[in-house]
C-alpha cells in the first residue's frame, strides 16, 4: 500500500488545502507542505530501508509493488511498482515539490488554496506516471497532469499566460492522443498474437509483431515523449510556458514534467521496441545533438531571464536524449544523472529568477545590472547554479554530461564532438547571465532585497544535492543500475512477416 499512499496523499492534501483557504491563507501553504513532505519522507524511507542486495542486478525487478485487478474485461490492473529508476524520480518529485511550495510562500496571494490544490494535483500525477506499470493507468496519470498545469499557468501566470497555457495544452494533448493510439494498437497486436489482452508493461515486452508495426508503435510513444522532453523541433511550447508560469509552475515544468518524457523513453520505448529503437537511434542522436547546440545558442541570445533558463533546458535535455539512444551502460548512467542534476540546477535557477521578478517586477536583464552589491547571497547562489548548469567539475552536471559523452563516443564520435560544443556555449550564457544581472553598471533604480532564511534554506538543500552527486555519483548509479541492466537486456521483438 506504500505506493498507493505516494499517489493519494498529495491529492488529498491538495483538496484539504483548497478547503482550508476559507479560513486562512496560511493553512493551505502548511497543508501542502505537509502533504508533499510526507511523500518525500516515504521515498527517503524506501531509499534507506532498501537492503544493498535489492540494488544489484538479479535481486528482483521491484523494490515495492502492488498489483490489483481493476477492469477484468479489458485486462486493466491497478499495477504500481517502483525500482531504482522510479525511486530516484519519486525522490526528485518529493524534494522539488517541497521546494516549489516554499518558493511560492509569499509570491501567491490570490486563491492560495486553489493554487496549492493544482500544484499537488500535478505532483500526484507525476508520482503516478513514475510508478504505474499498466499502460492504461500510465496514460491516465499522463493526462491527469495536463489540466492542473493548464490552470496553474493560465490563472497564476504572467502577462501572456493564456497564450502560453493554451499552447502547452495543445502540444501535450495532441502528443498524448498519439500515444493513446499506439497503446491501444499494442494492446490489440499483443492480444491477437498471444490470446491475452493486457496493458501490463512486463507482459507486453517482446510482443510478436512485424518490424513495420514495431516502428510505427515506437514512433507513437516516442513522439509523445519527445514533446515533453522537449526535443527540437517539438520544443516551441516550452519557452512560453516556462516564462509565463508562476515560480512553482516553472520549477515543476522544468525539473519534473520534462523528466516524464525521458522516463517514458527509458521505461517503455527501449524495452518494448528494442529493435525499432536501435534502428531509430542514429536519428534520435542527431536530434539530440541539434537540441544541445540550438538550445545553448538561443539561450545566449535571450534578454528575458526566465526565457534564458528555459532554453538551457532544451540544451541540457538534448544530452539526455543522446544518452538514452546511445544505449551503452555508461551513456544511460549519464542520462539518468543528467535527469536528476538538471532538475536540481534548473529548478534552483527558476526559483532565483522568480525571487528576482517578485522583488524587481521585471525579468529583463537589460533593466538589472550591479545587483550584487544589494544582494550578495542571491548573486552567489545564481553564480553557483549557473556554474553547475555549464558543467563545473565537482558538481553533478559535469559527471552526467561527461558520462553521456563518454558512452556516446563508442557509438558516434562525430555526434560526441559536435555535442561537446554545447558545453562551450553553455559557459558563455552562464557567465552572461551573472554578468548582465549582477555585475556591471546598474540599469535600474530599484534596490534588490537579498535572500531570506527560507530562501537560503531552499538553496542550501539544492547546493548540497548537486555537490553530493558531483563527489559521490556512485550512490545514484548503484540505485539505477538494476533498471539500466533490464533496459540493456530487454527481450528482442519476435518479428513476423508483415
Amino acid at each position: 500500500m506504500t505506493l498507493v499512499w505516494l499517489v493519494v496523499v498529495p491529492f488529498v492534501a491538495g483538496a484539504a488545502a483548497w478547503v482550508a483557504d476559507r479560513w486562512s491563507h496560511a493553512w493551505p501553504r502548511w497543508i501542502a507542505l505537509a502533504g508533499i513532505g510526507i511523500d518525500l519522507a516515504i521515498a527517503v524511507t524506501l531509499w534507506f530501508g532498501t537492503s544493498g542486495a535489492a540494488l544489484v542486478p538479479g535481486a528482483g525487478p521491484w523494490l515495492a509493488e502492488i498489483d490489483v485487478r481493476w477492469i477484468d474485461a479489458l485486462g486493466i490492473h491497478l499495477h504500481f511498482a517502483i525500482d531504482g529508476l522510479s525511486l530516484l524520480l519519486v525522490l526528485l518529485t518529493g524534494l522539488l515539490g517541497v521546494l516549489a511550495v516554499a518558493a511560492s510562500w509569499t509570491e501567491i496571494q490570490d486563491r492560495v488554496g486553489a493554487f496549492h490544490f493544482q500544484l499537488l494535483w500535478i505532483l500526484s500525477g507525476l508520482i503516478g506516471v513514475f510508478t504505474a506499470m499498466d499502460l492504461f493507468l500510465f496514460y491516465f496519470f499522463w493526462e491527469m497532469m495536463l489540466v492542473p498545469m493548464f490552470f496553474l499557468i493560465g490563472i497564476w501566470g504572467h502577462e501572456r499566460r493564456i497564450y502560453a497555457a493554451t499552447k502547452f495544452f495543445l502540444f501535450t494533448q495532441v502528443s498524448g492522443l498519439l500515444m493513446l493510439i499506439a497503446i491501444v494498437a499494442l494492446y490489440i497486436v499483443h492480444g491477437r498474437a498471444t490470446g491475452t489482452y493486457t496493458f501490463d508493461v512486463t507482459a507486453l515486452a517482446g510482443t510478436p509483431m512485424s518490424s513495420t508495426m514495431s516502428w510505427w508503435l515506437m514512433l507513437g510513444f516516442f513522439g509523445a515523449f519527445a514533446v515533453k522532453l522537449p526535443m527540437v523541433p517539438l520544443h516551441t511550447w516550452l519557452p512560453d510556458a516556462h516564462t509565463e508560469a508562476p515560480t512553482a509552475g516553472s520549477v515543476v515544468l522544468a525539473s519534473l514534467l520534462l523528466k516524464t518524457g525521458a522516463y517514458g523513453m527509458l521505461r517503455f520505448v527501449l524495452p518494448l521496441f528494442r529493435d525499432a529503437a536501435a534502428s531509430f537511434a542514429p536519428v534520435a542522436i542527431v536530434l539530440g545533438v541539434i537540441g544541445v547546440v540550438y538550445g545553448a545558442a538561443l539561450a545566449f541570445g535571450q534578454t528575458d531571464l526566465k526565457r534564458l533558463v528555459a532554453y538551457t533546458s532544451v540544451s541540457h535535455m538534448g544530452f539526455v536524449l543522446i544518452g538514452i539512444f546511445a544505449g551503452t551502460t555508461i551513456a544511460l548512467q549519464g542520462a539518468i544523472l543528467q535527469i536528476l542534476c538538471h532538475g536540481l540546477s534548473t529548478g534552483a535557477l527558476f526559483i532565483l529568477a522568480g525571487a528576482m521578478q517578485e522583488r524587481l517586477h521585471t525579468r529583463e536583464m537589460g533593466r538589472m545590472g550591479g545587483l550584487w552589491a544589494d544582494a550578495p547571497r542571491m548573486g552567489g547562489m545564481t553564480l553557483f547554479f549557473a556554474l553547475a548548469s555549464m558543467g563545473l567539475p565537482g558538481l553533478g552536471n559535469f559527471i552526467a554530461e561527461f558520462l553521456v559523452l563518454a558512452g556516446t563516443y563508442r557509438v558516434s564520435p562525430i555526434a560526441t564532438i559536435v555535442a561537446s560544443t554545447g558545453l562551450i556555449v553553455s559557459t558563455v550564457y552562464a557567465l552572461w547571465l551573472v554578468q548582465a544581472a549582477f555585475q556591471g553598471p546598474r540599469h535600474g533604480t530599484a534596490r534588490l532585497r537579498d535572500l531570506g532564511v527560507r530562501e537560503m534554506a531552499t538553496m542550501a538543500v539544492l547546493v548540497a544535492a548537486l555537490v553530493w552527486i558531483g563527489l559521490y555519483p556512485q550512490s545514484v548509479v548503484d540505485t539505477a543500475s538494476p533498471a539500466i541492466a533490464r533496459i540493456t537486456s530487454a527481450p528482442r521483438v519476435a518479428s513476423r512477416a508483415p
